[in-house]
């Protein structure tokens, strides 16, 4: 209403000037004549008109001009200016009916967004949604374990007694206290030896069953272990790992994971973010990916698609070593306990009391409490300090090899571990110098270590007694005849 009312004031502005412009010439015109007394009124005027047409020449014209023609070209263009001004203002309501529909279809669109991200999607996870509506494992002591050579002991009565597995109790006593140094448990061999049986047969033990995980040759990276999401089917392919990782978080249970046949693939690869997490000392603050997004009906236990890597949670890998596996790298073996199963070992009788005994209930934090409290009371002991001070400056000079912080801290923890189970110092530390020293020397020039072979074996009965060191001195030995 107010653009017409402003556009009516302009044209009655305009009609008014050319109505005054043309008045205002013929009003001129008649008080001329009648003050200078040629004529009066409009009949003097029209007479002294016709006669200033017939004789006026070009002043005639130029009055005709200025009385008819000027008049005429202002009325045609206030038309043009009125249609102009009609189509400019048709041409700005469709341009702003444009951009009113423009801002209406985009508002719409951001409602539509907005409801779409209020939406809450079908749930990705379906196994760990199942464990958040189940009740949390929680396991509490019988109080039937008071020191690890118990546990030692019954662990393997148990395991010949229930399952049909027998094993020298030296191989239970490395397998306690590789446990106790590191969360990951090599145990390599030939083939038949009871390497997969005696992890499976931990985990009967603790009343928690082991979770056995076929390694794939294809295997690369964290996902294979941990599982994907599917964009065509909006789930997430839970692995089995994934599962019990998840269920772990919720448990004081002590939860053991075989890896069979972990070299089938590259272990550094596929194992790579695992490697690496377990090298930080706080454990809370070790987290896997699992999702790089977070929805709202997400499991409760991943925190911002983030997984957390158990406390309570041992990986145990086979190894076999033929053609059809992979090495395994030097920083596998230097995080990892390795143990050596290459013969089956006698059967024996039980009886009694030892017999009869069944699984313990065997928390996580009293593995952890019992094997603290034993540390404290078996530790190295002085002299095999300054006995592996010596070795170490031996291999140093004529190996150009060394123990390194990480593997004189497994040493130390191993050796008191395995007294603690019942074991022998010197036992201890020929199994473990075999494992993670010795194995240095397979990557330096062959036939140097063959010349200095025999030289080392006496070092190693001068240093810790003839006779002493039979691991250390038959590897060395096997390494200078197949080097």
């Amino acid at each position: 209403m107010r653009q017409k009312r402003k556009k009516h004031s302009k044209l009655s502005i305009f009609l008014l000037a050319v109505l005054l412009l043309v008045g205002g010439t013929l009003i001129g015109a008649l008080l001329y004549l009648d003050v200078s007394g040629e004529g009066t009124g409009s009949d003097g005027f029209f007479t002294l008109l016709g006669e200033f047409f017939e004789t006026g020449g070009i002043y005639s014209v130029l009055l005709l001009i200025w009385v008819l023609f000027i008049p005429l070209l202002l009325v045609i263009l206030l038309i043009v200016t009125i249609r102009r001004r009609r189509k400019s203002n048709e041409a700005k309501f469709i341009w702003q009916d444009a951009i009113r529909e423009t801002s209406e279809r985009i508002a719409r669109e951001r409602a539509e967004r907005e409801a779409k991200k209020n939406e809450v999607p079908p749930p990705r996870f379906g196994m760990l949604r199942e464990i958040d509506g189940a009740s949390a494992k929680r396991s509490v002591s019988d109080g039937g374990v008071h020191s690890l050579q118990e546990l030692c002991e019954r662990f393997r009565n148990f395991a010949a007694a229930k399952l049909g597995l027998y094993y020298d109790i030296s191989v239970i006593r490395e397998f306690i206290a590789g446990l106790a140094v590191s969360r990951i448990l090599i145990l390599q061999g030939i083939s038949g030896t009871g390497k997969t049986s005696l992890a499976y047969a931990f985990g009967e033990f603790l009343g928690n069953s082991s979770v056995i995980i076929p390694v794939q040759p294809m295997w690369k990276e964290r996902t294979d272990l941990l599982g994907y999401y599917n964009e065509f089917t909006k789930k997430f392919n839970e692995t089995l790992l994934l599962e019990k990782m998840y269920e772990a978080n919720r448990s004081n249970n002590i939860y053991v994971t075989v890896l069979d046949e972990l070299n089938i693939a590259r272990v550094e690869y596929y194992f790579a973010e695992f490697l690496s997490l377990l090298e930080i000392p706080d454990p809370e603050s070790r987290y896997l990916e699992v999702v790089p997004d977070v929805w709202r009906n997400d499991p409760k236990g991943l925190k911002g698609g983030r997984i957390k890597l158990p406390e309570n949670m041992w990986f145990i890998g086979t190894v076999n070593n033929d053609d059809s596996t992979f090495a395994i790298s030097d920083k596998v073996y230097d995080r990892a306990m390795v143990l050596e199963l290459n013969e089956k070992a006698e059967r024996f009788e039980l009886f009694g009391e030892a017999r009869a005994q069944g699984p313990v209930a065997f928390p996580f934090e009293e593995f952890l409490a019992l094997i603290a409290g034993e540390q404290e009371w078996f530790e190295l002991t002085e002299r095999n300090e300054r006995r592996l001070r010596t070795l170490d400056a031996y291999l140093i000079e004529r190996f150009q090899i060394t123990f390194g912080n990480r593997i004189m801290k497994q040493i130390r923890n191993y050796v008191s571990v395995y007294v603690a189970c019942g074991g022998d110092e010197l036992d201890a530390l020929d199994d473990i110098l075999c494992k993670k020293v010795l194995r240095k020397l397979a990557s330096l020039n062959t036939a140097y270590v063959r010349s200095e072979s025999d030289a080392l074996c006496r070092f190693f009965d001068e240093l810790f007694g003839e006779g002493r060191m039979t691991q250390c001195c038959a590897y060395i030995r096997r390494l200078a005849r197949n080097g």
